[in-house]
């Protein structure tokens, strides 16, 4: 579907001297393209900006905060998470003053009628479907990091913002660089109305791409004829470092954590020679020889909370200081102020002495299991320059201001949340823009660490490419649905789901589909003619020759199938001395069943003796259906099978003994379902032999033109599934969580209003929104005390990191607890079944793994009791608490369920305590 283009609003237009008085406030010239953003703005136009990291385009988005402060109008500056918003409220106040700037997060609020107010962008999307009186005046949203709305958890909400607000906004989209920014901007002009698209593609910095090989640095590409290829020198130093290898090949990937060792020449935990597997730099190595070469400060992505904690224990046993200790001395007394609210008993199940210590002396970790304040401290110091290594996972790559001279990978490959992944261009790209500080470096630098997965080709090519798409992640979810229906009914909030960005892209990856589509029809009427016989309907003949070859193919399967299972149980049930001929190549073999261990899904694996005096153990991928057994043959009691001549001399045995062996009849795997499919085979090969067309003389050629026929018909059929399946897919899905709403009773039965239980709904915003409405609605909270309300709500809200999933049995607090989780569980299945029913995502599962901590924290507990025997860090702990802060107080805010409302606001007074209340961040 195409979407007609929104109408443009009257154009309001600025006076030119704005951006003049503007561009005096910085003390370098505007780029070209920041002075055609903010050009575009000042004329009345929304603009899409998408250029590379650190090159200055928040600049458009100051110039839209600028034109609030002197016009009367109002400018919401949005961000994807609550650091960027604390750092950019920072900013814009140092520019204009705390009384022209406000600033609301989940957990802050801060003269929110100012001119400009800084928000996360959940806060403008909350504040859209409330119609808060905030929105009045409102002229200009700045949407930093817009490329956010590809994040397949959050980034629906910068969709939903884009397409309600009020006509007259511009919207200013600041985004990375991405290779469909066009694309993103033809979307923009569909739904907000004249948009002009900046793409700056110029880094102002320019940025060296180097490889680490051993202790020397060297530049991974080198000019050759005008053209860019891999520097000689990096295979060089690659082959002499794998010479010195041991014959195995034994040695230590670069970067790697080692813990403790000497230094260089002292000792046997330096480098050593004679033999023995030269290693790769350690990480303290790594830091002096980039201290060095002048390429401090860096950031080193780990990819790994506790390689990153690692990394500063090896810099501290290493010894090494980048910074004077007077300068670590007033670092020291700045911290100690701004950690003075946390209690004293804590800082130690806090890493607190390392983390000082390290500050101390220049260098610090960066991760989500830090305390948000300890991460919060590290971004301040990095970026004041008074640090000088930082060893970060990649989630400081995301809009926080950290830039670096260099910045260091140690591995190429990460962990994605589901499996260990390549990292991938966008990503490389977006790390490594990390490097080169405007104003301060002539050029940055990107370096590599090698190890032996590390192929300097691989990257060349992470380094050198420049394609990357921005995608929609955008799903319609049960909150965005009441909202919509409450605000425009069901079928105006169809349409306006039909102009979501995922739709447009949705559409016009069809069009190429629909005209392939049109000339494979005209293919198959060109077949068909071909296939015409003059003895009858053949293409109704072949229609029965392409089912027979179904079943027969079907019928092999299902034999195959049933062969298999019968054999894994006919191995199951042989014993200790039983002779079997099993296939060995392309001949059989006697084998003798020595022992009947190694369970394998219920069913026992034959460990055996070939006739030709190997051992293996059999599994039912060995034989070729139920193995009949020959006989039996002692096995010796202290048989030893690793004994070579023990198993010659048995071997001989079975031989001779078992000759002439003759294997009793075995019946083959008889069921109803082969019998019908083989019946089905009998009855095809009748029909086509009574066929009129059988006998004609041109058969086999019509049989090659209906084959090739019937190869285009499943093309363009699969063609034709794939266009019914993207167009309106957005809205289709919306239907189907209205009709899932309907049954639910959150929506009226014809699903066009919403009712009391969905006004409750429209309230929740959070990733399990439905869940947490039914649990509601089915009284599981109620009763509960504030601690143990808290407790049980966190399992809505927590996701374990570890690999296997929520703990099957976690401890429980108090039984009333327990209850409530497992009533929990019970309303998440009856949701999944539905889910299923409706053909939607079904909502996560609950994880109790976190609750007995929850409650010891509400009733009181000091943080190092909390944590004992949990695998959460303190800074999971404190970000979860935030995040459970958030959720009860809007249970705090429902007004139809009085006492979990104010237990809830209760809850919420136990859990802002200790490190929970004096954390700023998210």
């Amino acid at each position: 579907m195409t979407v007609p283009s929104a109408p443009s609003p009257s154009r309001r237009t600025f006076d030119s001297t704005h951006l003049e008085r503007f561009a005096e406030g910085y003390d370098f010239p505007l780029d070209d393209f920041q002075r055609a953003g903010c050009e575009a703005v000042q004329s009345g136009q929304g603009v899409l900006v998408a250029a590379p990291t650190g090159a200055g385009k928040t600049v458009v988005g100051e110039f839209a905060a600028h034109l609030a402060v002197h016009t009367g109008l109002k400018t919401f500056y949005t961000t994807p998470i609550k650091a960027l918003s604390n750092q950019k409220y920072a900013d814009l106040v140092e520019r204009h003053g705390s009384d022209k700037v406000g600033l609301l997060t989940g957990d802050s609020s801060i003269n929110g009628e100012a001119p400009i107010v800084v928000m996360t962008t959940e806060v403008l999307r909350n504040m859209l479907y409330a119609g808060s009186d905030t929105l009045s005046g409102l002229g200009f949203v700045v949407m930093d990091e817009v490329h956010y709305l590809a994040d397949r958890f959050r980034g629906a909400v910068w969709e939903e913002v884009i397409i309600q607000l009020p006509q007259q906004v511009q919207v200013v989209s600041l985004s990375a660089t991405v290779s469909n920014a066009e694309e993103f901007g033809e979307w923009l002009r569909t739904v907000r109305g004249d948009t002009e698209v900046i793409v700056e593609e110029h880094r102002p910095v320019p940025l060296w791409q180097h490889m680490m090989i051993g202790n020397r640095i060297v530049d991974l590409f080198a000019e050759s004829g005008g053209e860019k290829r891999v520097n000689p020198e990096v295979r060089q130093r690659i082959s002499a470092l794998q010479q010195r290898d041991n014959p195995r090949g034994v040695r230590m990937d670069a970067g790697a954590p080692r813990g403790r060792r000497g230094r260089p020449g002292k000792g046997p935990s330096g480098p050593v020679r004679g033999g023995r597997p030269s290693r790769g730099p350690s990480r303290a190595e790594v830091i002096e020889a980039l201290d060095k070469e002048g390429l401090l400060p860096a950031i080193t992505f780990i990819f790994s909370r506790i390689g990153c904690d690692s990394a500063v224990s090896q810099l501290l046993a290493w010894g090494i200081r980048l910074i004077p200790p007077q300068e670590g001395e007033r670092i020291r007394r700045m911290v100690e102020e701004r950690i003075a609210t946390l209690p004293e008993e804590d800082l130690a199940i806090l890493g607190y002495y390392d983390f000082v210590e390290g500050l101390t002396r220049g260098f610090a970790a960066h991760h989500a299991g830090m305390l948000p304040t300890f991460r919060e401290i590290v971004e301040e110091l990095f970026a004041a320059g008074r640090i000088q290594a930082v060893f970060a996972t990649e989630t400081l790559a995301l809009g926080i201001n950290m830039p670096a001279r260099t910045v260091v990978l140690e591995k190429l490959v990460k962990f994605n949340g589901e499996a260990h992944a390549p990292v991938t261009p966008a990503e490389y790209t977006q790390l490594t823009g990390r490097a080169g500080r405007r104003g301060i470096d002539f050029e940055g630098h990107a370096v590599v660490l090698y190890g032996r997965d590390t192929d300097p080709e691989s990257v060349a090519g992470l380094a050198s490419t420049r394609t990357y798409p921005l995608n929609s992640s955008f799903v319609p979810t049960s909150n965005m649905a009441v909202n919509l229906v409450d605000r425009l009914g069901r079928g105006p909030a169809r349409q306006t789901l039909e102009s979501s960005f995922a739709q447009f892209q949705a559409d016009r990856s069809v069009v190429g589909h629909a005209r392939s589509i049109k000339k494979n029809q005209e293919g198959l009427e060109g077949y068909a003619e071909a296939m015409r016989c003059h003895l009858g309907d053949f293409e109704q003949y072949a229609a029965l020759r392409r089912e027979l070859s179904d079943v027969e193919k079907q019928l092999s399967r299902r034999t195959s199938a049933a062969n298999t299972a019968a054999a894994a149980v006919s191995l199951s049930k042989l014993s200790v001395g039983d002779v079997v001929r099993v296939p060995l190549g392309r001949r059989e073999s006697l084998a003798l069943v020595l022992s009947m261990d190694a369970p394998r899904r219920g069913l026992a694996q034959p460990f055996v003796l070939t006739e030709d005096g190997r051992t293996k153990r059999l599994d039912e991928s060995d034989v070729r259906g139920p193995v009949p057994t020959l006989g039996s043959l002692p096995v010796p009691k202290r048989f030893n099978h690793r004994d070579r001549k023990a198993r010659s001399d048995l071997a001989s045995t079975l031989r001779i003994k078992m000759r002439d062996a003759r294997a009793g009849d075995v019946d083959a795997p008889d069921t109803e379902e082969l019998r019908r499919l083989d019946g089905k085979v009998g009855e095809l090969r009748e029909r086509i032999r009574q066929h009129p067309c059988h006998d004609c003389p041109y058969r086999e050629q019509h049989a090659r033109w209906a084959e090739r026929w019937w190869k285009l018909r499943r093309e363009t059929d699969g063609l034709q599934k794939m266009v019914d399946g993207r167009t309106h897919s957005v809205a289709r899905t919306f239907e189907r969580v209205c009709d899932q709403l309907s049954e639910l009773g959150f929506l009226s039965p014809d699903g066009q209003s919403v009712t009391s239980d969905g006004r409750t709904l429209q309230r929740i915003y959070a990733e399990k929104d439905l869940l947490v409405a039914e649990c509601l609605r089915q009284d599981v909270w109620k009763g509960l005390d504030p601690a143990s309300l808290a407790a049980a709500v966190s399992a809505i809200i927590h996701q374990s990191r570890s690999k296997d999933g929520p703990d099957p049995d976690p401890k429980m607090p108090n039984r009333e607890v327990a209850d409530a989780v497992e009533r929990q569980n019970d309303v998440w299945e009856g949701l999944l079944e539905l889910s299923k029913r409706h053909q939607l995502q079904p909502p996560g599962e609950p994880d109790a793994s976190i609750v007995w901590s929850i409650h010891r924290w509400a009733a009181g507990q000091r943080l190092e009791t909390v944590l004992r025997g949990s695998d959460l860090t303190a800074g999971d702990f404190v970000r979860r608490c935030k995040q459970l802060i958030d959720l009860l107080d809007q249970l705090a805010d429902l007004e139809d369920y009085p006492s979990v409302a104010a237990n809830a606001k209760r809850a919420v007074n136990l859990l802002l305590r200790g490190v929970v209340a004096a954390d700023r961040l998210d």
